[in-house]
Order: C-alpha cells, then structure tokens, then sequence
C-alpha cells in the first residue's frame, strides 16, 4: 500500500516546526558542528567531504527559512491570500522561487564544484543567432539523479531562458515547505501514482500556455535504475504493448516514457514547441549511500537539448508515442555516448 501525502493542514505545520526545530538545533550547535565536520573530513576520503555537506544543509535551511518569509510577506501584502493569483502576485511568487534556486545552484557549485554544460546547440530565445522558441513550450526531461528538476527549473528561469515553468511533479515533494507554499501559489501539479485524474490535471496545466510559459514534465515518472527499467518492460508486457517493449529493450540508459501525460499537455496545447532534454552526470547518485560516495562531486553535469517546432509534432495517437520513444532513443544514444567518453 503507499503511502499518501497527508492534506496542507496536518503536513505543513508538521513541515514547518521539523525546518524550524533543524535549523534551530543546527545555529545553536554551530561551533561543536563545525569542528565535528572538520574531524570527520579528515578521516573519510574526499576533500573535506563532511564539512562541505554540512555547509550545504545549512545554507538549504536558510534558504527555505528565506523563501517562507518571503511567501508570508507576499500573502499578507495580497491581503491575506485575497489577490496571491493575480498576475503581479505571480510574478513575484516567479521572483522568490528564482532566487532561491539561483542561490541553491549557486551553493552547489561553490561547494560540490557542480558545472552546468550545454552540449550543442542551446534554443535559447534571447540570441537571434541560435536556433529557438519564443513560442510556449513544453519540456520533456530525462529523470535520472538527484535536484536534476530543480536544475533544470533554475536552468528554465535564469536569465538565458526567462521562462516561467509549470511544473509536473510528485506529490511527495509537497513536504518540502517552500515548494508546498510557491507551487501551490503557481501553476503546478502534484501527482500521485495510480490517480485516475493524472492525465486531466496535466491537460488543465497545459491550457493556455503563453509565449513565456514553460510545462515542464519527466515522462518516465521516476529516476532511472536498471530495477526501474526492467520492471516497466514487464508492465508493458503485461499490458500486452510487445512493440514498445523490444523498443524499452534497446533503450540502456532510460526508462520508456510514459506516454499519456505527454499526449495530455500536446493535445491541449497544440500551439506549444517541444523541447526535450537529457543530462549526464548524475546518474549513480540515487541513493543516500551513493550520495555519500559522489560527494564532493567535482565534475561536471552535461544538458543536451532538442528543439521540435510545433508543426513537426505528430497529432496523432499512433504517430506521437512512435514520434516520442524515437527522440527518447535518441537520449539513450546521447546519454550512452556520454558515459563511453566518461
């Protein structure tokens, strides 16, 4: 049975007093935890891996600290919630998660030596020089490693990109204070497995796409792991799709796209360009022990990205899953590339 995210008013404040009680304990105790992490490192291997964690789990909690503050002071000046989905009220929600996230990408990289590189040809809309969309878009991500949805929002909302993202996401995520306040202040869907509604919630999202709006989704609906891939081969199996799962097969670096959430977001949003990207870089980091083992990171995460106009995207049902496993064979290939060149 799995467990189900308990409604705002029993998660948030149980939410908030754990961030408060952490963030508290971690102020009061700096000094003893410093010295501590400092011991630590000297003993485990990496360059000082356990003080570099401990600064990124401080700076995280005053992160969130910083962004509810923000989100009240928003509620209350929107008279208490009253004007919070007004399109001024939007756009600052836009502004905190930005910053946030500018300043969390920002940690990482001094800390873990986390580099972000584009891989060919970017879309950006802002340089007429490079082929891209100034149209509505949905991007559809590869899942594989831990924040790479948050990378990518922050990629999506930087200044190269100012897109403003809606985003798919798991409802799990809602017990993270700060994404249960701004999403749920945003356009964005939290979905749960097994909920008959995923594909009409990812619709309404999808419905009125402007030129500056970003849906961003992750068709294969959780990180990959070799476990993961081939229980979705049997559950195609199963389901008697033979055709999609020789195509799964073939595929070694991803899991086959779920294709109704996709085919939902395409159909209410016709108008949209399609962006689809994968990422190296983070694979191998799925678990708490494998963090461990990959920090401090000191590499760097490779994006790739595919842009498809809104004129070349198959309409049909037939026609647009074979059109979507053949660009998701397509990140497989990269991604395969990626890790034979290391």
């Amino acid at each position: 049975m799995r467990f189900r995210v308990p409604p705002w008013w029993v998660r948030r404040p149980v939410a908030l007093v754990l961030l408060a009680a952490l963030l508290g304990l971690a102020l009061a105790l700096l000094p003893l935890l410093v010295v501590g992490a400092a011991l630590l490192s000297v003993v485990t291997p990496g360059r000082w891996r356990v003080l570099r964690l401990l600064g990124f789990v401080l700076a995280y909690l005053l992160l969130e600290l910083g962004g509810l503050l923000a989100a009240l002071g928003l509620w209350l000046a929107s008279g208490c919630g009253w004007r919070a989905r007004s399109p001024a009220f939007e756009r600052a929600h836009y502004a905190v998660l930005r910053g946030v996230l500018v300043e969390l990408v920002a940690v990482a990289r001094l800390l873990f030596h986390l580099a972000l590189d584009t891989d060919g040809v970017s879309w950006t809309p802002l340089d007429d020089g490079v082929p891209g969309s100034r149209n509505a878009m949905v991007v559809l991500a590869r899942h594989a490693g831990p924040g790479d949805s948050l990378l990518l929002v922050e990629t999506l909302m930087d200044r190269d990109h100012l897109r403003r993202p809606r985003i798919v996401l798991k409802d799990a995520l809602q017990w993270d204070p700060l994404l249960d306040v701004l999403l749920h202040r945003l356009p964005a869907v939290f979905v749960a497995p097994g909920r008959d509604d995923v594909t009409e919630r990812i619709a309404e999202l999808a419905r009125g796409l402007g030129e500056q709006d970003a849906l961003l989704i992750f068709p294969e609906g959780a990180n990959f792991s070799e476990g993961r891939r081939r229980r979705a081969i049997d559950r195609l199996l199963g389901k008697g799709m033979v055709s999609q799962a020789e195509r799964a097969e073939r595929m070694r670096h991803v899991l086959p796209p779920r294709t109704g959430g996709v085919a939902a977001a395409l159909s209410a949003a016709p108008h949209a360009d399609v962006v689809l990207v994968a990422h190296a870089g983070l694979e191998g980091l799925s678990t708490l022990g494998d963090l461990w083992d990959g920090l401090p990171m000191d590499s760097a995460v490779r994006l790739r990205w595919w842009f498809v106009p809104a004129q070349e995207v198959p309409r049909d049902p037939h026609g647009q899953e074979d059109w979507l496993y053949g660009h998701w064979a397509e990140l497989d290939r990269w991604v395969s590339s990626r890790a034979q060149s290391g």
